[in-house]
């Protein structure tokens, strides 16, 4: 058998035709092209396969187990040609047609999810994978390429990555909805005596900072839950205890039974969007920078 080229591509073109058709005729009038073209097309197609197609039978055409058999192949075929047109068009548009986003938790449950939403109105056919993981993990994913944009807790040190500040923010303090502290306007350090204190079970460099504070202060917590970021809110609003986390992920995991009020002493939250320093001139980082929240 010769090798595939545009030529076979064409006769493939044209035998899908037919083969949906059932006629010559009602072919070459789909195609724009003439009886005898469509007869020849056939011809070095199945002799370019060595098979045939089509058992002729007076003025009809029958399909061979064979030709059933091809016309599954290049339904197959057309589907990733198509598939193909429209990732040219998506890297020609917006420089990729697909992207591999990972965030660090306290980012995954609104922030990242409402960005990639105001991307996809934009570009709908774009293919998304989303992961959750900590700072170092995506730093990791990102620089290895397994990943091309990450989220993370700012600062991160990396030579092989772009790092761009997205968020600056500072702690807030959450409460169950009857706790004695919602009357304070702020809540300071030294609120937290006596406190059942809720905080990440990973590593959390704002976290680190406070529970620094507390022991450098000298106040004493009546004891400490740490859970997944997903779950501190839930257990706040459940009257386990009270904790001290970045607003973001305060807002996206609202409890019912859960207020915000400030925090003093300030502790800073930093977020950053990181990505191969070869994508700084990518149209879709650009995207997803003009649509960070």
């Amino acid at each position: 058998m010769a090798e595939i080229n545009l030529n076979s591509l064409k006769s493939l073109t044209v035998f899908k035709t037919l083969f949906e058709n059932g006629t010559a005729t009602k072919t070459a009038k789909a195609l724009g092209i003439t009886q005898s073209g469509v007869s020849r097309s056939l011809a070095q197609l199945e002799e370019n396969l060595g098979i045939p197609l089509f058992i002729r039978d007076k003025n009809r055409l029958i399909s061979t187990p064979e030709a059933e058999e091809l016309y599954k192949e290049i339904l197959g075929l057309m589907f990733n040609l198509d598939e193909i047109k429209h990732s040219i068009q998506a890297l020609r548009e917006f420089g990729a047609s697909r992207v591999r986003i990972t965030t660090i938790p306290g980012l995954a449950f609104g922030y990242v999810p409402q960005t990639i939403a105001k991307v996809l109105a934009i570009n709908p056919k774009l293919n998304i994978y989303l992961d959750i993981m900590s700072t170092n993990d995506v730093v990791r994913q990102v620089e290895s390429g397994l990943f091309d944009v990450g989220f993370v807790t700012l600062p991160i040190s990396s030579e092989q990555l772009q790092v761009d500040e997205i968020i600056n923010t500072e702690a807030v303090c959450i409460l169950p909805r009857k706790h004695p502290l919602t009357q304070k306007k702020t809540i300071t350090l030294k609120d937290l005596s006596g406190q059942h204190l809720i905080i990440p079970n990973q590593p959390n460099i704002a976290a680190d900072r406070l529970l620094h504070l507390i022991t450098e202060n000298h106040i004493k917590i009546s004891g400490k839950t740490e859970s997944n970021i997903a779950g501190i809110c839930s257990l706040v609003g459940n009257n386990v205890g009270v904790s001290i986390i970045n607003p973001i992920t305060a807002k996206d995991l609202h409890h019912k039974n859960m207020v915000t009020r400030p925090f003093t002493p300030r502790i800073n939250y930093s977020f950053g969007l990181i990505y191969r320093k070869n994508w700084r001139a990518n149209k879709l980082i650009h995207i997803i920078r003009e649509n960070l929240l």
